[in-house]
């Protein structure tokens, strides 16, 4: 997945039981398509090359069967770990808080939730009988990516949509070697974790 032309759109796809997004570039090319396995005790994402699921680029898997502080390990093709995504627990109650981790175990990257009123109120309006239906088009939630010094990577954040299911990452900033991957493993990941929390 190196070399990108950005923003990249995310596409969740709303006929399916599982849940599978479709990751494309800025001129449509599929980079990504993105399988979340049901029915599995400890989690575990796909990350095929394309949408007829040919060719296994990545694995993610959880550390445990409680997701509220798991670690989400990254493995390529021939398995091995290429980086982590850690949610920090607590500190992700409130505001959605995760750290990326290199293959070395060092912090790569922070990302974090700028606006934690808008998932608040995008969940507490889709309750809402009638209304509920249109929070795709009124709240989006958006996350920071930055390195360990500040500098600004790149930017997830919902699009108006019906369901709520598409998303775009931007990039801020050119990637240090071996980010790129690593920064959207880790978006990858955090997407599904954070639309499963509301």
């Amino acid at each position: 997945m190196n070399s990108l032309n950005f923003p990249l759109t995310l596409t969740f796809k709303i006929t399916t039981l599982s849940n599978d997004f479709t990751a494309q570039d800025a001129n449509g090319n599929t980079v990504a398509y993105v399988r979340q396995k049901m029915l599995k005790l400890m989690e575990e994402v796909q990350v095929f090359n394309n949408e007829s699921r040919s060719e296994l680029n990545y694995t993610i898997r959880a550390n445990k069967w409680l997701e509220f502080s798991a670690t989400y390990t990254f493995t390529d093709r021939m398995g091995y770990e290429t980086g982590r995504i850690v949610r920090k627990g607590w500190a992700s109650l409130w505001k959605a808080n995760y750290e990326i981790l290199d293959e070395k175990q060092q912090t790569d990257l922070v990302i974090h939730e700028e606006n934690p009123w808008a998932k608040i109120f995008d969940s507490m309006v889709g309750e809402l009988p009638l209304v509920g239906m249109l929070t795709g088009y009124l709240f989006h939630p958006s996350y920071i990516a930055t390195r360990p010094d500040g500098t600004q990577v790149a930017r997830l954040k919902k699009e108006p949509s019906f369901f709520g299911r598409k998303f775009t990452i931007d990039k801020l900033s050119q990637f240090e070697t071996g980010e790129e991957d690593r920064l959207l493993l880790g978006l990858m990941m955090l997407i599904l974790l954070e639309r499963q929390r509301g």
